[in-house]
């Protein structure tokens, strides 16, 4: 199917090359604001080459397309042009690129997947240290509370040892006998002289 050029029609502007590999990429544009585009239309052709190919899709609203079967270390130039009801609209600014070689791109492959690999690590070390950190405090909190428990009990128990001691000091001054009761006097006290026990003496003949 042809199109016809027709200049009522601005070109895709904003032109870029992205995700450029060995052998593929992805061309993405921009199209000017009320322009009625039904599709795209591209063509890529190797610098100092004629030959060129056509990629041509209607009936979208996408703003990208992928390049595939590229050569690496090849130099490409591409252009786009947009499509309506009433033909296609001039060519846009050439972009030029060049793909890289197999060898680089796989370099900077794993040069990615190790950069995310270390995130990942850095981010589980993180993580781990921030648990270590909430059982540290944890621990701390519940020896700072079980001491202030234990100060608080030998403060209550102060008031009664001081009792006791005073209770002990008090007894020790009052002497006891042995068997418990208050020590007295062996001899009792005669109050009254005729209460004497009379003397008897005895001879013999």
């Amino acid at each position: 199917m042809s199109w016809d050029v027709t200049h009522s029609l601005s070109p895709p502007v904003n032109v870029t090359i992205r995700e450029v590999k060995a052998n593929s990429a992805v061309v993405s544009w921009d199209i000017p604001e009320g322009d009625p585009v039904i599709g795209f239309a591209i063509t890529q052709q190797k610098k100092d080459v004629r030959m060129l190919r056509f990629i041509q899709e209607v009936n979208t609203t996408t703003r990208s397309c992928a390049l595939w079967d590229l050569e690496e270390e090849t130099d490409y130039i591409v252009h786009v042009q947009s499509i309506s009801m009433s033909g296609t609209s001039p060519l846009s600014e050439p972009l030029r690129f060049r793909t890289p070689k197999e060898a680089e791109t796989q370099a900077s492959k794993s040069e990615d997947e190790v950069t995310m690999e270390e995130v990942g690590q850095t981010t589980q070390l993180r993580a781990g240290e921030l648990i270590i950190i909430v059982v540290v405090l944890i621990m701390w909190a519940g020896v700072i509370a079980l001491f202030c428990r234990q100060y608080d009990i030998i403060k209550d128990n102060e008031p009664n040892n001081n009792k006791d001691k005073a209770k002990n000091s008090s007894e020790c001054s009052t002497p006891e006998h042995p068997t418990g009761g208050l020590l007295r006097s062996k001899f009792p006290k005669n109050n009254n002289n005729n209460n004497r026990m009379p003397s008897v003496n005895i001879i013999e003949v």
